[in-house]
């Protein structure tokens, strides 16, 4: 039998019992690329071995029990991620890359940026009918990149069962498009602007 799971996200109601600790270990990185932005730099998350198996530990916990057959990580640091979640999780990993990286054939999914586009691709084959993919990355902004590699992954017909991350920054709307497209969002921890 199948789990389901709640549409939920830090900022709501603490989706996971490590999400403080997680957070207090990310920095960040002020007017950084640019004036006004305030980056969170994941480094010294990755760093921390003890931190680093908790992040893991928060998205297995969640998943253990749910019969999912892949993780779909975005490229690039959605990889990190993703390649031990798969580990622990006994399932396949699948990368969802930029756009020529992935040999073989492959289906394409483009999406708007502030200034432009970007396109995601996927191996055709990566999935089957009915495939329970988890897609993940490191941080949800915008929403652009994790509602392109959903509709990628509805394209194979699979079935996502929930898109995740380790940050949502839900000022800048991303969250609440990705639940607007219907799907579920899961985060470690969220950020204000101002924090």
């Amino acid at each position: 039998m199948t789990s389901t799971l709640a549409d939920t996200s830090s900022q709501q109601n603490g989706t996971s019992v490590y999400g403080d600790y997680i957070k207090s270990v990310i920095r960040t990185v002020r007017d950084w690329p640019n004036p006004g932005v305030n980056f969170r730099d994941i480094t010294p998350l990755l760093q921390n071995s003890a931190a680093f198996r908790k992040l893991i530990d928060s998205f297995v916990h969640r998943y253990q029990e749910l019969n999912i057959d892949a993780i779909a990580a975005i490229d690039a640091r959605g990889f990190i991620i993703g390649a031990p979640l798969a580990y622990e999780m006994g399932c396949s990993f699948v990368p969802v890359r930029k756009k020529g990286k992935l040999p073989f054939k492959t289906i394409s999914e483009t999406y708007k940026l502030e200034y432009g586009e970007a396109t995601v691709e996927l191996n055709s084959d990566a999935f089957k009918k009915g495939d329970r993919i988890v897609v993940v990355d490191d941080l949800i902004a915008t929403g652009g990149t994790m509602l392109a590699a959903a509709k990628l992954i509805e394209r194979t017909g699979g079935e996502v069962v929930e898109t995740a991350a380790i940050i949502d920054l839900p000022e800048l709307g991303g969250s609440r498009h990705i639940r607007e497209a219907g799907h579920n969002v899961f985060a470690v921890c969220s950020f204000t602007e101002s924090e």
